[in-house]
């Protein structure tokens, strides 16, 4: 469709296919393989000759069509999706590093991804330097003759620390490096890491592109060349999205921009509430003016985002009873849902890193994550006033 078409349109227009049943919705294309019209049209299929589809494992219409709509609102060239967000990640890393290659991290990442990156990424050989969200210089001296990759996720989960893409991208490039960048937090309804200088952006679609927890999935995007070697490994490795799934996430993403909006207008009004509380000692969110990277976060992000992190009082004990005492958040860990959530991540999401690691990382036993939905300001409010008191 024109690419002169605002980006909300584009998320309910864009990358349509059609059969000829003219059907309004996107058609779920539920099977595991395709014919071929003659011996000769197989042979030209698998060979690239011709464009098709032989087996929903490579490529499937409706996956096809998730995979460009997103790519477009990323600001990409192309896209690939697979079964999960840890899935995309782990295909980034592996179609581009190697034995002997080095990766720079920042210390701030998803506890499974951290896990990862230390119990899995340097078991094949891989160097893995960890350096601090914010700072550029640590980053740079941390860069190697073998750095084949800078990654982190902007904001940082869950303490919302917004790092410098322009910045990171300069150093990667010139060390003929790629930036990978993680965008689950806002979804490209808030952030582009492309425009950027990132190479790439990669994504739990599970989060607010479904935004209504119903399936799992990832989705990668950036330049053609690069997408085309992650489907390689997307392929060979069998980490595809299905396509029932890829049917749901067309669904989310069509809602995806009134929804992040509204979400991220309900967590400024938490996040501002829960500062005035005597009972909380720090409130993390990427949309306060006096936010460390506030500048930044207002030049990389079109608002502050759906995730808001507070530490208690009183360390772990006070920090689960105020999840006990919850009524209206979800006692679950995911995020970017309609319904809103509450989480330790202490025991939770970041439960299998060392103790000294969750701290290093600003980690604190009495800290609680929210990921605020589409429920009332003033019910999630009142809830988070009780389970405080």
């Amino acid at each position: 469709m024109s690419d002169k078409l605002h980006p909300e349109t584009l998320a309910i227009r864009g990358a349509k296919s059609q059969t000829e049943y003219n059907e309004h919705n996107q058609a779920l294309f539920l099977t595991s393989s395709f014919k071929f019209d003659s011996a000769a049209h197989g042979a030209a299929l698998f060979a690239k000759e011709v464009e098709g589809y032989t087996y929903s494992r490579t490529a499937n219409p409706t996956v096809s069509a998730f995979q460009q709509r997103v790519a477009v609102l990323e600001a990409g060239e192309s896209g690939i999706a697979t079964a999960t967000g840890m899935a995309a990640i782990q295909a980034a890393f592996f179609t581009f590093m190697k034995a002997g290659d080095h990766l720079i991290a920042s210390r701030s990442l998803f506890g499974t991804t951290a896990g990862f990156i230390s119990g899995i990424v340097s078991k094949f050989g891989i160097e893995v330097t960890l350096v601090s969200q914010t700072d550029v210089a640590q980053w740079r001296a941390a860069v190697k003759p073998n750095t084949k990759m800078l990654f982190l996720e902007t904001p940082s989960n869950p303490l919302n620390e917004v790092a410098d893409l322009e910045a990171l991208a300069a150093i990667a490039h010139e060390a003929g490096a790629l930036l990978v960048v993680d965008n689950s937090f806002c979804t490209p309804a808030i952030q582009q890491p492309l425009r950027f200088g990132a190479d790439l952006s990669v994504q739990s679609a599970t989060k607010g592109i479904d935004g209504q927890g119903r399936v799992l999935g990832g989705i990668i995007a950036g330049r053609n060349e690069l997408v085309k070697e992650i489907a390689l490994y997307v392929n060979s490795a069998g980490v595809s999205l299905s396509p029932f799934n890829a049917w749901v996430l067309l669904s989310g993403v069509e809602t995806l921009f009134v929804r992040m909006e509204k979400q991220a207008a309900n967590a400024a009004q938490v996040a501002a509430w829960l500062r005035t509380r005597p009972q909380v000692k720090a409130v993390h969110y990427a949309g306060f003016d006096d936010h460390p990277q506030a500048q930044l976060a207002r030049k990389q992000q079109s608002s502050g985002g759906i995730v808001v992190a507070f530490e208690v009082e009183g360390g772990q004990e006070a920090a689960w009873k105020v999840i006990d005492s919850a009524k209206v958040f979800s006692k679950t860990a995911n995020l970017g849902d309609v319904r809103s959530t509450i989480t330790h991540p202490w025991t939770t999401t970041h439960g299998r890193m060392a103790p000294e690691t969750k701290l290093e990382s600003g980690i604190q036993p009495g800290l609680l994550r929210l990921s605020v939905g589409l429920e009332n300001v003033q019910d999630l409010i009142a809830d988070l006033k009780q389970a405080l008191a």
